[in-house]
């Protein structure tokens, strides 16, 4: 009999795709066209680092599956992906496996099949340090992916009412030996937010902004009178959030999620000061609609796409494109005016 946390885990991937909608938030930020290019696209390189770890593809499979049959299914062919593309992965929340042995290997599942490949930890910021170096060592994960997910929770009709995540942050972040990742779940990050993780010592933050996948859609249609519909759309989108991010990113590396779905918002996300950029909603409807050799058709796609927009502003690298200044639509600009931020 499946249990309910596993039945939820099922709920959240058939509601992530229902509700999957083809909008772009990135769309009204443009790059400024440059015609004599500098590099031939065979000199475009698409490597970058988060912290120690080296990605060959700036964008990666981001946190989607894992505790059931049904997501254990999804991760097998995520990491087949992951394997013959060379993308780093993320698994989802390991919690449920955590005090459910059973569940276990609908996780280690992904690294079973990429024994070789980047995999990144996932487990909620409510968890305890022992929780963390059990999840890391479960996949014998390249890093750890801490979420924080207030929002969700209070829309979610079982979800936690209050939230111990700082002290957890700091014991978490001081215990691990692998990069600690503190990620949003699409509702995005504040300035105000990522002074407190610094503060902590937190060196990585996955600002994850609204545009993508969206939790409090999700979870108040688990609600019984869905009253709480007044969320949606609820947070910062990805790109206010790198704006909120700037300030910082000379001293934290930045990751961004949240509404990927070209490889032009890829390209956006690195320009506004991105390291890389994980994608999974997209992702997640490509894998159940398609077969693998189309899904990793499209990511090789992707990585000709960026290396085109790379080479249409000449930038020959991820730190030549984190330099280019992209032109604004006044609803942005409108933003940054008030929230006091510069670009």
């Amino acid at each position: 009999m499946i249990s309910k946390h596993s039945h939820r885990k099922d709920e959240h991937i058939s509601l992530a795709e229902k509700f999957y909608q083809d909008t772009d938030v990135f769309a009204p930020l443009r790059f400024v066209h440059q015609s004599l290019p500098k590099y031939a696209l065979s000199e475009i390189d698409l490597s970058t680092k988060i912290g120690p770890i080296n990605l060959q593809i700036p964008f990666y499979i981001e946190a989607i599956s894992g505790g059931s049959p049904h997501t254990k299914d999804i991760n097998q062919k995520l990491a087949t992906i992951a394997k013959k593309t060379g993308l780093a992965m993320a698994v989802g929340s390991q919690s449920v496996a955590l005090g459910d042995a059973s569940l276990v290997e609908t996780f280690t599942v992904a690294r079973e099949v990429n024994p070789d490949g980047l995999l990144f930890a996932n487990i909620g910021a409510d968890k305890t340090v022992d929780d963390a170096r059990h999840a890391v060592a479960m996949i014998d994960a390249d890093a750890l992916e801490l979420h924080v997910n207030p929002a969700q929770e209070l829309i979610m009709p079982e979800g936690d009412r209050q939230f111990n995540f700082l002290t957890n942050i700091k014991q978490i972040v001081e215990g691990l030996s692998v990069p600690v990742i503190v990620k949003e779940v699409g509702f995005g990050m504040s300035r105000e937010t990522i002074q407190q993780l610094a503060d902590l010592g937190v060196g990585y933050v996955n600002v994850s902004g609204h545009g993508g996948t969206d939790f409090a859609e999700i979870e108040n249609f688990r609600r019984r009178d869905k009253e709480m519909a007044y969320l949606k759309n609820w947070g910062l989108t990805t790109p206010e959030s790198l704006m909120e991010s700037r300030p910082f990113q000379d001293r934290l590396t930045v990751l961004a999620s949240g509404g990927i779905k070209s490889p032009s918002d890829i390209a956006k996300c690195l320009a506004l000061g991105s390291h890389a950029v994980g994608v999974a909603g997209t992702f997640l409807h490509l894998v159940i609609h398609e077969n693998i050799d189309e899904v990793i058709r499209v990511i090789e796609q992707w990585q000709y796409g960026l290396k085109t927009i790379m080479m249409l502003t000449n930038s020959k690298n991820i730190t030549e494109l984190q330099k280019k200044k992209l032109i604004l639509p006044l609803s942005l600009a409108s933003y940054l005016e008030q929230r006091h931020l510069t670009y």
